[in-house]
């Protein structure tokens, strides 16, 4: 079944089949539109016609119903009763996908406070940008070069040859991204680009997407008092289609008195950071070279055969990804030897 998706589940182990949001039209415009009317597929995953998109499909009462969100949210699952707001509150898909949760009840942290956690209600997959570790994974889904900006060379080098965690939210999960690591925010900056579709047939068909759209990044150092201590900290976030805004609101305490993201700013591990607008959207994290170990689930999930990912290392090599919860554990830090080196 080549057209099919699945993703392993963490806390059940189960294995999923992905109910991909617009799955045709995604194709029809990655594949058609692309290669025979280059001029349009630009226009279409440019910043007006992600906007029009966006409203047609999450605010409007006619493009719900042709566009089919409102099925989709029908047999999404989602859980109302962790929310903050009543039920009935949700009448569109837009107040859906910003919904608040009790995630100090529902998303628990875990018990080891060195742990590095997970950023968003997500489908993870892990990977290293060293030629030599196990985890090599060669700008399959952005190029290294352009992912964190032209003009950022110190962050380029201090990062090269790290590990690095992709986390693609999809259009039924909560929409806030929490912070992985404690620590204190040394950069922040915003690089324009596209608003590509972060389906899987988007990402297969069009080379590096991540580093082409649009998007947000946050330095984090977390060797800070107070810090998670495990060196410099990149979190990435990637607009998408019908995505046109990552709204900085980091709150301190549940979701109350959101602050702007600046350099400065020290950051808690596990609070809000920010929110996606509707849609579906990625996270990238990316840690310098030797400092994290990733979750042994996570790691025996990803190259599994008998699950049918249409992410792949080559024909044979399957990469599949992993469910998981935001403020779930991603990673331990690796223990260094007084010189700095992995022992």
């Amino acid at each position: 079944m080549p057209n099919m998706h699945q993703y392993i589940e963490r806390d059940s182990g189960l294995v999923h089949t992905e109910p991909l949001f617009a799955d045709r039209l995604v194709r029809l415009l990655y594949h058609p539109v692309r290669e025979n009317a280059p001029l349009l597929f630009r226009a279409l995953t440019g910043a007006r016609a992600s906007s029009f998109l966006a409203r047609l499909n999450y605010d409007l009462p006619l493009g719900t119903r042709m566009l089919g969100s409102r099925r989709f949210l029908g047999e999404a699952g989602i859980d109302f009763s962790e929310c903050l707001d009543s039920p009935n509150r949700y009448d569109t898909p837009r107040k859906i996908f910003e919904r608040q949760i009790r995630y100090w009840d529902r998303r628990p942290l875990p018990r080891d406070e060195a742990a590095i956690v997970c950023p968003a209600d997500a489908r993870v997959l892990v990977g290293s940008f060293d030629a030599t570790s196990a985890l090599f994974i060669k700008e399959k889904f952005f190029s290294y070069e352009e992912l964190l900006g032209p003009d950022q060379p110190a962050w380029r080098e201090a990062f090269a040859g790290g590990d690095f965690a992709v986390f693609r939210l999809t259009p039924d999960k909560y929409h806030y991204n929490h912070v992985p690591v404690s620590g204190e925010v040394v950069d922040f900056y915003e690089i324009d680009g596209a608003y590509n579709a972060c389906n899987p047939s988007a990402v297969i068909a069009l080379a590096t997407p991540y580093s082409k759209n649009k998007r947000v990044v946050t330095i984090i150092d977390t060797n800070v008092p107070g810090g998670s201590g495990v060196g410099l900290v990149a979190m990435i976030e990637v607009v998408a289609l019908m995505i046109g805004e990552v709204v900085q609101c980091y709150s301190e305490r549940a979701y109350d008195d959101p602050t702007l993201m600046r350099p400065g700013l020290f950051l808690r591990r596990g609070q809000p950071k920010s929110l996606y607008r509707p849609g579906s959207s990625t996270d990238v994290l990316i840690f310098q070279p030797g400092r994290v170990l990733f979750d042994k689930t996570i790691l025996a999930n990803l190259h599994r055969r008998d699950v049918h990912s249409r992410f792949s290392l080559d024909l044979t090599s399957p990469l599949v990804e992993t469910d998981v919860r935001v403020r779930s554990l991603l990673a331990l830090p690796r223990k260094l030897t007084p010189s700095g080196e992995k022992p």
